[in-house]
């Protein structure tokens, strides 16, 4: 098996309105090796959302490939794409999309009902996620119940019950406020450095930026800059000081 979980190459997006035709992505090409973590920056419109969604299995390129661990998606059918979703990919969202007349138990357990999961192994894999993200003693509390970072790490805990190989996280910490941001980011760090998940996150604050591994920027529909980071990653829960990036990434972020 190949070490790149994702492997782009001259991915294009457009998009029509009309007449108006909008270049989302302008030939992105990209490896990311597994276990890597990778946050990407970028203004609005700069086309990191729509690469997102191409990871995420959303959406499908306009031309060029995507692969995912050595196979092309580029062209799966809709309902291919959704199988390889529930399979090898997690998501954690800005908005925490929890059910809010439900325990927090299940909403983690949801993806292994619509995956045909017994009953009973859906409660020990929902309670069994639940703990990784320190919330079992929550599991029957509902969303009202619990403050916005206890509703991110149910949200977490939703995106690792399939056992992903690779998590995506759009702007996870943008509900919330800084003490609580870097405790989130704290136990995905963790995911990726303990237990080697892949993670590929968006986020506009250089500070949240400073806990991946790498940094890529976006401008335009282009990658303008990717960057190793130069300092290791933050043990402590709180945030970390913004991480030295190379001129043009720390430009871009300002």
């Amino acid at each position: 098996m190949s070490g790149r979980i994702i492997e782009t190459r001259d991915l294009r997006k457009t998009f029509e309105f009309g007449d108006v035709v909008v270049h989302a992505l302008r030939g992105i090409s990209v490896e990311v090796p597994t276990g890597q973590f990778v946050a990407i920056i970028g203004k609005s419109g700069s086309g990191k959302s729509t690469f997102m969604n191409i990871l995420g299995c959303l959406d499908r390129p306009s031309s060029g490939t995507y692969r995912l661990e050595g196979r092309d998606i580029s062209d799966r059918s809709a309902d291919e794409r959704a199988e390889l979703r529930s399979e090898q990919i997690g998501f954690v969202f800005q908005a925490f999309n929890l059910i809010p007349r439900t325990s927090a138990l299940e909403n983690v357990e949801l993806p292994l009902v619509y995956g045909g999961v017994s009953r009973s192994q859906q409660h020990i894999r929902g309670l069994e996620a639940l703990d990784r993200v320190g919330l079992a003693h929550r599991a029957d509390h509902h969303p009202s119940q619990l403050s916005g970072g206890e509703q991110q790490r149910v949200a977490i805990a939703r995106a690792l019950v399939n056992q992903p190989r690779l998590l995506l996280a759009d702007e996870p910490t943008g509900n919330l406020d800084t003490s609580t941001s870097g405790e989130i980011m704290q136990i995905i760090s963790e995911l990726n450095r303990d237990q080697g998940i892949t993670v590929v996150l968006v986020t506009h604050e250089p500070e949240i930026a400073a806990y991946a591994d790498r940094v890529l920027t976006f401008r335009d529909g282009e990658i303008i800059a990717d960057a190793a980071q130069l300092q290791p990653l933050p043990t402590s829960p709180a945030p970390p000081a913004k991480a030295e990036m190379s001129r043009d990434v720390a430009e871009e972020s300002a």
